[in-house]
């Protein structure tokens, strides 16, 4: 018997746990960041100022941010009739707002969405992914991006990658200024205070930056499951979502090494990860799943549909 694929994008109360879950815990690692920064002798209004205004611009900026990053623009439908078209079919479905579709110029397959809400999103294509996919794997790939709008999970990661990004930041500034203090003529007591300072600063930003990067990489790794089943479901087709992931995974190795490395920052948010060959971070901490556990979930999913061969 065939089940018919649900009207709506399916919820995943795993998901929305581990990101409260994630939200709560960088939320009090946040506040102990803060408490120490301004305990060793920084400027709280300076902390105030440089968190608050990089959590601003990430949060309300992040589409614009990534989109220009990606070298992406905004398409309209005379000048993407296919894509768009694939759009309006998936939010008819699932009855949720469309988001802004652009296309990115790079030859790399891959898709990303970006955005604090279903209504300021934007759902980004390469030109690379349109000319490798036919139109079922394409709906299958765009399919798991919507999944991410709706789930909200885009928006959770924007802000969970937030205070890694802060500490970078707070430890650079930390490291320009006890520089620059050291070309005075403090005394030997002040340099040396100074230079304790920098250091604490280094050491907990590192440490901080390290539990940012575990929890966001864990919560990322489970998102990207939660959206190949939520977006099959909602097309019910796991087949063309398997296929499409297949097809870009083997594509990859075809693209050049440089074009591959270019690309791996924005891993986190790409439907599959642009891994170069040989060591990388990316490889070491992927913000993905293995994609034989991914084709093994698809394929699981595929049975239980009872979808046809």
């Amino acid at each position: 018997m065939v089940v018919r694929a649900p009207r709506r994008f399916s919820a995943d109360r795993g998901l929305t746990v581990r990101m409260l879950v994630t939200v709560f815990l960088l939320g009090l690692v946040y506040v102990a960041f803060v408490a120490v920064l301004i305990g060793i002798g920084l400027s709280p209004v300076l902390v105030i100022v440089i968190a608050g205004g990089l959590l601003f611009a990430q949060y309300w900026f992040s589409d614009r941010i990534a989109l220009y990053a990606m070298g992406g623009r905004v398409v309209t439908p005379q000048q993407a009739p296919q894509l768009h078209g694939v759009v309006d079919r998936l939010c008819a479905l699932s009855d949720t707002p469309k988001p802004a579709v652009a296309v990115a110029d790079v030859d790399v397959p891959n898709a990303f969405a970006t955005g604090r809400n279903p209504k300021r999103a934007v759902v980004c294509a390469t030109t690379g992914l349109l000319r490798r996919l036919d139109a079922e794997e394409l709906e299958g790939v765009l399919s798991h991006e919507l999944s991410h709008v709706a789930h909200r999970d885009v928006a959770v990661m924007t802000v969970a990658s937030f205070l890694g990004v802060l500490a970078g930041l707070i430890t650079r500034f930390s490291l320009y200024s006890g520089m620059s203090g050291g070309l005075g003529h403090a005394d030997d007591d002040d340099e040396d205070s100074g230079t304790l300072v920098v250091l604490v600063v280094v050491l907990v930003s590192t440490v901080v930056y390290a539990m940012s990067f575990v929890l966001t990489r864990a919560l990322s790794r489970y998102r990207e499951l939660a959206a190949d089943r939520s977006g099959a479901l909602l097309t019910g087709r796991p087949s063309a979502l398997a296929s499409a992931l297949t097809k870009i995974s083997g594509d990859m190795s075809r693209i050049p090494t440089r074009d591959l490395r270019a690309a791996e920052p924005f891993n986190a948010f790409f439907f599959a990860p642009a891994v170069a060959g040989g060591f990388s971070l990316s490889s070491l901490f992927s913000t993905h799943p293995p994609l034989d556990t991914r084709l093994t979930r698809l394929a699981l999913l595929s049975a239980e549909l009872g979808e046809a061969r």
